[in-house]
């Protein structure tokens, strides 16, 4: 029997799995529904990965990542541009519902936040044709500030719903309560997302206290802070009811654990604290 309204995001189990063997333990435990990071596709080639989807019917809630858009000098730039193109394309070759953004700190040698701002809108407004042309929605991840510099320099639910109104249509938001669960905005904006049909895909994991690694202690639901029912609600409460993905980057705790023992615990956390 399918797990209803659950799905894996496949970096949750990266390390005891390559796609194909994830799929098949998903499967097992009436997982149906994924969102595969792009290394996982190219590992075992875009068409297999493609026929994998097609053959077990599953649900792409999203296809990890594009972006990387602020570089030093515009050839990094222009590369940037065409490798999410081509992450365009993968995504639609899995008939993903969306590709997720994210879009990428300062340049090396850069202390000028605003420019790389200026350098996001400019490559999502290049590559969004090509999106619309694809059929596949664009969607924006803000991350926690602590990943300004490196990683995104959109860092609020806000601002990042300022680039959607900018651009247009074809392009929304990734809403991952790990990253902006703090914002004392996030329920007006999460308001703002759902009266605009900008709400993409809604992420879930949990944020450790004390957290020992800004990016592989990520939680799972329940052994954390953030108020996962009273966000999902609020995101319900705006009009958007798809699918919730965990997310869960952990080095030291649930990479380390069977794959089956993480799957079965992410379904248990889903259906009792999510």
């Amino acid at each position: 029997m399918a797990v209803e309204g659950l799905s894996i995001n496949l970096a949750t189990v990266r390390q005891q799995y390559d796609m194909r063997q994830a799929v098949e333990a998903c499967l097992k435990q009436g997982i149906v529904a994924i969102a595969p990071w792009r290394d996982q596709v190219h590992k075992i080639g875009l068409a297999e990965a493609a026929r994998i989807v097609a053959d077990n019917k599953l649900k792409v809630t999203g296809l990890c990542r594009g972006g990387m858009f602020p570089a030093a000098d515009a050839n990094g730039r222009a590369a940037a541009i065409d490798d999410n193109k081509r992450a365009i394309d993968e995504a639609a070759a899995l008939n993903a519902d969306c590709l997720v953004l994210v879009v990428g700190g300062l340049p090396e040698g850069s202390r000028d936040i605003g420019h790389a701002r200026e350098m996001v809108v400019d490559g999502i407004a290049a590559i969004l044709p090509h999106a619309r042309g694809a059929g596949i929605p664009l969607a924006i991840e803000p991350l926690h500030p602590m990943y300004a510099a490196d990683r995104a320099c959109v860092n609020t639910l806000e601002q990042a719903l300022d680039i959607c109104d900018l651009l247009g249509e074809g392009i929304g938001v990734a809403i991952d309560v790990y990253h902006v669960w703090w914002d004392p905005k996030l329920y007006e904006q999460i308001a703002r997302a759902g009266a605009g049909g900008r709400i993409l895909a809604h992420h879930i994991c949990d944020w450790l206290v004390p957290t020992t690694d800004l990016l592989l202690d990520r939680g799972m639901m329940g052994d954390g802070v953030i108020d996962l029912k009273g966000i999902r609600a609020e995101i319900e409460k705006a009009g958007y009811f798809g699918l919730q993905e965990v997310e869960i980057f952990s080095q030291d705790n649930w990479w380390k654990r069977p794959g089956e023992e993480v799957l079965a615990s992410c379904i248990e956390r889903f259906r009792t604290v999510c």
